[in-house]
């Protein structure tokens, strides 16, 4: 019998109303603070397989009502849903640090960033969503409109248990669908304090959906059940093709944002101090668990040795610790498997022949025994066959590779299956303009870290690291809507 200790419960939302009455307390399950596992949050129901499907079928009863709503109706829903939300993000944010571990600066940024994104999408609803066409026959008028997908299933990550989520779940209901959020198991209970926040905007019932659970069950059912039109999903890449292939089967539209293993490249020409803070702010900010983190730091041969030195000289200064901690400039891994994935990447490059320069193991501060804390580490005599070298870790790993020419540069970076984001620091334009035109990535940043996505832009991959879809800004409506094309003639 599971003993429970004075932390709140959640259930989930379904239809308007937050479902928890009827819950055995078995099917509730514990979530611990990944830097103090002795810290319980609270506890989240597991769904089963009928809970899912009444959220899928509260969905669809609301979606035509929804759907006739005007663009500028839907907005104010959002409107008023942002407000709700920057009330309450200090609290969000604390949820946030407690729950995934990110220090509590990043976490109240990210929540921020969900208010800028609510807002930027309840505006779109007076953009235009058609096109006026020009026809053979002079008596007729040809013109475009989008519509809605109709019911949507987002599936999302616990490592933006916020941003993530919202940059799917406001396009969704701007363009007019109706959604179910399945999130992270990590991150289950800042969704739900996100989606309280769409209760208390008394957006109409089945209209945004919560079901809490596990993949194997809520998401499984998502991507099966015939009533949920799109599924639009951020995680791994074996997760990936699994939703893949059930929607393929099925003939669902689906969006994919997985993998990356983004490369920095540090030109001859660099200004160091300026690619050193980018490199480590890129790769080490919120233990490494972004997909557009910096994992590759590809450095040209004559400035290799300076840059290591003043690389290695910021990252032991660099305070782990408990992310509600001010002084804390790195919170712990998420939870014990994504812990124990780092380590054993950590231990594969070791085996390999990579030459371990700092971190590698957890803390010695007795303080953080309860956590799931890794130093920031940094290998190098790194070669691109080595599986630090090909594999995405999600973890505060830096692998030094040296390169002499940049058209070596350019091979190297390209030379994983992954294709997500990539940066270079050098003042020579042609070097600019070559890794832009030769580099296999969804995003290239010059002289910036390989991190950061401004909402108003298109965000997603090459190769395997996407379906080759885009999210945020305008691109979204490509996802979520459908063209509709009108001719009229008097």
């Amino acid at each position: 019998m599971t003993t429970f200790v004075n932390a709140k419960k959640y259930g989930n939302y379904v239809n308007g109303k937050w479902v928890l009455d009827d819950f055995e307390d078995e099917t509730l399950n514990a979530i611990r603070n990944p830097a103090n596992q002795q810290e319980i949050i609270g506890y989240v129901h597991e769904s089963i397989i009928a809970e899912v499907d009444q959220a899928i079928d509260a969905a669809e009863r609301s979606q035509i009502a929804w759907r006739n709503l005007t663009g500028a109706e839907r907005g104010d829903y959002l409107y008023r849903v942002a407000d709700i939300f920057e009330q309450k993000i200090d609290m969000i944010a604390e949820t946030m640090t407690r729950e995934m571990g990110k220090t509590l600066f990043e976490a109240k940024g990210e929540a921020a960033r969900g208010v800028a994104i609510l807002r930027y999408y309840a505006g779109e609803g007076l953009r235009k969503n058609g096109d006026v066409i020009p026809s053979t026959d002079r008596e007729g008028l040809m013109f475009t409109t989008r519509v809605p997908l109709g019911v949507v299933g987002v599936i999302s990550p616990w490592n933006f248990p916020i941003a993530i989520p919202v940059w799917k779940i406001a396009p969704a209901l701007i363009y007019g669908n109706t959604v179910i959020l399945k999130p992270a198991q990590e991150s289950t209970i800042t969704a739900a304090q996100l989606i309280d926040c769409f209760h208390e905007a008394q957006l109409p019932a089945g209209v945004i959906n919560l079901v809490m659970g596990k993949g194997s069950t809520v998401g499984t059912r998502l991507i099966e059940n015939q009533k949920v039109n799109g599924i639009t999903f951020t995680g791994s890449n074996r997760v990936g093709r699994i939703v893949a292939k059930g929607a393929i089967e099925r003939g669902a539209k689906y969006q994919l944002e997985m993998g990356g293993k983004n490369p920095v490249i540090i030109a001859a020409d660099a200004d160091l101090e300026q690619a050193v803070e980018a490199t480590i702010s890129g790769g080490l900010r919120s233990t490494g668990q972004k997909c557009t983190a910096t994992s590759r730091v590809i450095v040209h041969q004559s400035i290799y040795d300076e840059f290591k030195q003043k690389l290695l000289e910021k990252v032991r200064k660099l305070q782990v610790g408990n992310g509600l901690d001010e002084k804390t400039w790195m919170g712990p891994c998420a939870s014990k498997n994504q812990w124990q994935t780092v380590m054993s990447y950590i231990e594969t490059a070791k085996k390999e022949g990579a030459t371990l320069l700092f971190g590698g193991s957890t803390p010695d501060d007795p303080a953080l025994r309860e956590g799931f804390f890794v130093e920031p580490t940094v290998f190098d005599d790194v070669i691109s066959t080595m599986t630090i070298a090909k594999e995405e870790i999600f973890g505060p790993v830096l692998a030094l590779m040296k390169f002499d020419s940049m058209e070596e540069a350019i091979h190297l970076a390209n030379d994983v299956e992954f294709g997500l984001s990539a940066s270079i620091f050098t003042k020579d334009i042609s070097n600019m303009l070559n890794v832009i035109r030769e580099v296999e990535a969804g995003m290239i940043r010059i002289n910036a870290e390989t991190a950061g996505v401004e909402l108003q832009a298109p965000f997603g991959g090459m190769k395997q690291s996407s379906s080759h879809s885009r999210e945020q800004g305008e691109a979204a409506k490509e996802f979520f809507t459908s063209i509709k094309t009108i001719f009229v003639k008097g």
